[in-house]
């Protein structure tokens, strides 16, 4: 939301909020001239005639309630976005995961070709600015499928890098989410372009009734990524189309950087964008918050946060790591949210492989309830019958995270924090603390 409030700050509205607690978020906020409120109340908003919400609140929030007792006009997340694609054209980028890191390629790119784009996406750029811009041409947008945030969208232009189970809570099942994405590309009116490798992109692609265009690491794709070389901070790929071959250098490793980079291109391509501004955009971009972030090194060993807390993500980040030089993969892994450790635990227990030493923690529910007091023991022991090779450990408690982590220095080379919570925070607390 911190985005959509600068966004349409810049756009000249008069904007207000709210937020559970304090953080520097509001404070940056209250700087723009945004009226921010700790704590939800009846009196927050009490003059808005238009009143937003994320899909965290509750329907029966007292602000909402307010609102919708004095007449003032409710949007959902999926009906701002809507409203907002009325208004200019939308480039997206989407999927399960990798949105973030994508969208924020993407606004590199178009800033290289010289053009001032409105943005909205779940992070800030590095190297550019917030989350949130409004500019002149059209909006450059990370499309979440969340809560079928995405359902009322129409973009002209998108890009679409996987499809794995998620957010099953709302959708029930993985065909219903399947169904969602072709809905969403049947409706984009310009140019789609997928990432053909992924399976549940396969899938989606089969129930299309449009023409796509597909970028992939096998021939059968309109356009190939071929030569792919990843180091421990940087990568290279040469792409190929029927327009020629542009090779490309990123500031970020792993071969899904290297696919999140490829369908950008490839997109930014189909628009018009020059292969100079597009290799010169991409090579800008330094990575996105808490993805593969190096915070720095503890007693010798290199220590990263990863925002990953879905099976593909965690099975691309260890990969990475791998393919980065590292041998003794040392990761703490945070659960997120209840229903999807649930609905996913068969996924969770091998998505670990290649990592010698496997730490996790109890669930970070992001709000959710637990009536059956789920814990990630339940997840830690379905992982360790699958990880026989690993040792795997469960760590109620951050200072148990911390106790186990000790006991493997000596035996590891990189420590990975993931997840979408806090787990990140452990780390300022490692004995003999961290150098940058």
């Amino acid at each position: 939301m911190s985005g959509l409030a600068r966004l349409l700050t810049e756009m000249g509205c008069e904007v207000s909020g709210s937020d559970a607690s304090d953080s520097s978020v509001l404070e940056e906020l209250a700087a723009l001239g945004v009226e921010v409120n700790v704590g939800h109340g009846i009196s927050n908003g009490a003059d808005a005639a238009t009143v937003l919400w994320s899909p965290a609140v509750q329907a029966d929030n007292v602000e909402l309630v307010a609102a919708a007792r004095r007449g003032a006009r409710l949007l959902s997340r999926s009906e701002v976005l809507a409203e907002l694609a009325s208004r200019q054209r939308v480039i997206g980028l989407t999927g399960t995961h990798g949105k973030t890191t994508a969208t924020s390629m993407m606004v590199h790119v178009l800033l290289a070709a010289g053009r001032d784009d409105s943005r909205l996406l779940g992070a800030s750029v590095t190297g550019v600015g917030t989350n949130g811009h409004f500019g002149k041409d059209d909006l450059i947008l990370e499309v979440d499928e969340s809560y079928g945030t995405f359902s009322l969208l129409r973009p002209y232009a998108l890009g679409v890098l996987n499809v794995e189970a998620d957010h099953l809570d709302h959708y029930g099942n993985l065909q219903t989410l399947e169904e969602a994405f072709a809905d969403l590309i049947d409706r984009t009116s310009g140019p789609v372009v997928v990432w053909s490798d992924d399976e549940g992109v396969q899938r989606v692609s089969a129930r299309l009734r449009r023409a796509i265009i597909t970028v992939g690491s096998t021939g059968q794709s309109s356009w190939t990524v071929s030569n792919a070389t990843l180091a421990r901070r940087s990568a290279s790929f040469l792409l190929s189309g029927p327009d020629g071959e542009l090779s490309i250098d990123l500031c970020v490793t792993g071969l899904h950087n290297v696919a999140n980079a490829a369908v950008v291109a490839t997109l930014a391509l189909e628009l018009g964008v020059s292969g100079e501004a597009v290799a010169r955009g991409l090579k800008s971009f330094e990575g996105a918050p808490r993805r593969f972030q190096y915070l720095g090194s503890w007693r010798d060993v290199d220590v990263y946060e990863d925002y990953a807390h879905l099976p593909g993500e965690i099975i691309a980040t260890i990969r990475a790591t791998s393919a980065a030089g590292y041998r003794r993969v040392a990761v703490v892994f945070q659960p997120h949210r209840v229903t999807r450790t649930v609905n996913l635990a068969s996924s969770f227990a091998t998505a670990f492989e290649g990592a010698a030493f496997v730490v996790i923690t109890d669930i970070y529910s992001a709000g959710e309830p637990n009536p059956l007091g789920v814990t990630g023991e339940s997840l830690a022991s379905a992982v360790r019958q699958h990880q026989v090779s690993s040792t795997v450990m469960y760590a109620p408690t951050l200072a148990e995270v911390l106790k186990d982590l000790a006991s493997v220095h000596d035996q590891c080379d990189v420590v990975l924090f993931l997840g979408a919570g806090d787990i990140a925070d452990v780390a300022r607390d490692l004995p003999g603390g961290l150098v940058e």
